[in-house]
């Protein structure tokens, strides 16, 4: 019996897209969804995922072999401590924007105006700030109420967020009279129009200067790099500057 020739056409190959894994800090999370929109205008292929937390919480994951290839801080110090460590590309080591710290309240009788105002109100019972170990805008906070004199009035009242979202959060729904929080947040299209801010003195606290590097795992992945190219461009700068952020010149 002959047997007859089957051919079986298979299908041409397709490229898969590429994928690239970002760890950013919370005050970013609203800011990186208009990112990613842009990113993908120019970079249809490239699938990216985005984790956010404090920033002292995912160096800590990095460290633990956490797979992500980008990492953006909400300070220059924990990427630069990757790098000390050996664990990203001391040359992709990039200022990417500068966040304000304002104080917000969603409660209808609490002054804002005034940093000393709500610390002092007997009325404010509950002052939200992020972590002040992991979290640099929480850092920021406690280094302007120290600087203002009111670190020991306004302690007995501090609840802590884990990241800066969490402690939008508490003030978001009253569970705070009041809370030290990023302006990314407040202006967000999420969060716009509720409450009243107002902006603390960037002279109270050290600069907010956001930093972006490269992970190790990361050098192996050509997205990481244009992603870092795109930070630094128009598009980019753009969207940061709509967010409050303030950007690097040049």
């Amino acid at each position: 019996m002959r047997l007859g020739l089957i051919l079986v056409l298979l299908p041409l190959s397709v490229t898969a897209a590429e994928k690239l894994s970002v760890a950013a800090a919370a005050n970013l999370i609203y800011t990186l969804e208009a990112l990613k929109l842009e990113f993908r205008k120019a970079e249809p292929a490239t699938d990216v995922t985005v984790i956010t937390g404090a920033s002292g919480s995912l160096v800590a994951q990095i460290q633990n072999g956490a797979p992500f290839d980008v990492f953006l801080s909400a300070d220059l110090e924990y990427p630069e401590k990757l790098v000390s460590l050996g664990l990203a590309d001391p040359a992709s080591l990039t200022p990417f924007a500068v966040g304000r710290l304002v104080l917000w309240t969603t409660r209808p009788g609490v002054d804002v105006s005034s940093v000393a105002a709500v610390v002092r109100d007997p009325r404010t019972q509950k002052i939200a700030v992020a972590n002040l170990t992991t979290a640099p805008y929480g850092k920021a906070a406690r280094e302007a109420l120290t600087r203002l004199g009111l670190w020991a009035e306004a302690e007995p009242k501090i609840v802590i967020g884990e990241n800066i979202t969490q402690t939008a959060q508490f003030v978001e729904t009253g569970n705070a009279d009041a809370g030290f929080v990023a302006m990314s947040l407040v202006l967000s299209p999420r969060l716009a129009n509720r409450g009243r801010w107002q902006e603390v003195d960037a002279d109270l606290h050290a600069p907010l200067t956001q930093g972006a590097v490269i992970t190790r795992r990361g050098e192996r992945n050509p997205a990481a790099a244009r992603f870092l190219h795109f930070l630094r461009g128009p598009e980019a700068r753009a969207v940061f500057e709509r967010f409050g952020y303030r950007v690097p010149k040049g």
